[in-house]
């Protein structure tokens, strides 16, 4: 993070990425002493209603986040910046999204929780766009042009006022990350009365174990414990609001819909009080770990590895043989998980996997079997990039094995 005084002192010259929190009003006419060198620029959590008609004065300008701000519209400004790919501008007021607003090179958009009721009829012109994220608008329905957006991998539209399921999506070729709950033509939420239900009070909680868009995960132990569960359990206590993913009561929907898997994190009980929503799961060992890394910047929709990660080809086809096992379980439940990818996956010491985060899932049995097919297929391709995704770390002398042709050849349907 930056200061402003480091920026009016002239301190930040030639610097590529630029960081101001200061509830900033104005834009600083300081940042254009950076326009040699700034590609980056993040102005998120200030109180900023506009950006200037000179943005484009920043030639080299790749990136601008304005999250948490006070726009009312994307700036159409934003449209004349000729190398600008990336733009975020999640949690403003936004109601008002213009063609002129979106460079046609678009590859990365994120809107999430705004009041957006339409998006620009020729959308289809972004052919660069790869990362789409609307949830907790109002969109009721997608341009058709969208049909020509077919390099776009992962689309959020949970928490939408579609009345309908935008079949448009369903014939994009790379099309392999997608959530779509909360929506009108969804299927109701199942109380899932049969499932345990325990007190908060019954809880005590200790310290966070994890947190992601949706939810706080903490290590906790038993106050009271009415169905004799293990001492130390997992709790995760969710977000009431909409998050990036959508609606934290569809996470857990589906999180329970989907029931008992060798492969996912055992849901032991749910917290359902009008303060609190949790879900009470099985503690997982300390000798899991994550296997990935979310995506970067540059990766856009892959995943990212430590440097210097490398995992044999045999390890790799038991993680896979897995993963493969599990989604023909989340078909046969009908639930779309919608954010298939090594970093939420756990991995033990002997390759045994363990997966969750049901952020992004999305129930789809009330759909038409033709749209049960088309979701299906997405699901699949997934898979076939969290597959490409292992063998990029594969390690160099198994690469010319029959069981690492076998795997690249699954890449490939």
């Amino acid at each position: 993070m930056h200061t402003l005084d480091q920026l009016n002192r002239g301190e930040l010259k030639g610097i590529v990425r630029l960081q101001l929190s200061e509830n900033l009003t104005a834009f600083p006419e300081a940042i254009y002493d950076l326009a040699d060198t700034l590609e980056i620029l993040d102005l998120s959590h200030n109180a900023l209603s506009h950006l200037p008609e000179d943005l484009p004065r920043l030639k080299k300008l790749r990136i601008v986040f304005c999250s948490n701000n006070r726009f009312t519209e994307l700036p159409a400004v934003l449209g004349r910046c000729e190398h600008l790919e990336m733009i975020g501008f999640k949690s403003n007021h936004i109601t008002r999204v213009t063609s002129s607003s979106l460079p046609s090179q678009t590859r990365w958009l994120i809107l999430t929780d705004n009041h957006i009721t339409d998006l620009p009829d020729d959308m289809g012109r972004l052919t660069q766009l790869q990362k789409l994220a609307l949830a907790g608008n109002r969109l009721r329905r997608l341009p058709d042009s969208m049909a020509a957006c077919r390099k776009l991998e992962l689309i959020r539209l949970s928490a939408n006022q579609l009345d309908a399921f935008p079949d448009v999506l369903l014939a994009l070729p790379r099309l392999a990350w997608l959530a779509f709950s909360g929506n009108p033509f969804c299927a109701a939420r199942d109380p899932h009365n049969e499932f345990k239900t325990v007190a908060f009070a019954d809880l005590s909680l200790h310290q966070v174990l994890g947190q992601g868009a949706s939810g706080v995960i903490s290590l906790a132990t038993w106050q009271r414990n009415p169905f004799g569960f293990d001492d130390k359990v997992a709790v995760k206590v969710f977000k009431g609001q909409v998050t990036s993913d959508g609606f934290p009561e569809d996470e857990l929907d589906a999180c329970l819909a989907v029931g008992y898997h060798e492969n996912l994190v055992t849901p032991l009980a749910k917290v359902a009080e009008a303060e609190c929503s949790a879900l009470v799961m099985g503690l997982i060992p300390p000798h899991y770990s994550n296997l990935g890394l979310p995506p970067s910047l540059v990766s856009c929709t892959r995943d990212t590895f430590d440097e210097g990660q490398v995992l044999s080809i045999d390890t790799i086809a038991r993680i896979v043989g897995q993963l493969e096992n599990l989604v023909a379980h989340f078909c046969q439940q009908k639930v779309s998980h919608g954010d298939l990818y090594a970093h939420n996956t756990l991995i033990s010491d002997d390759g045994h996997v363990l997966f969750g985060d049901f952020g992004a899932a999305s129930k789809y049995g009330n759909l038409s079997a033709t749209q049960q097919q088309g979701i299906e297929q997405v699901e699949r391709r997934a898979l076939a990039f969290f597959i490409d995704d292992m063998l990029s770390i594969c390690a160099e002398k198994d690469k010319h094995s029959l069981a690492y042709d076998a795997l690249r050849e699954k890449v490939r349907m």
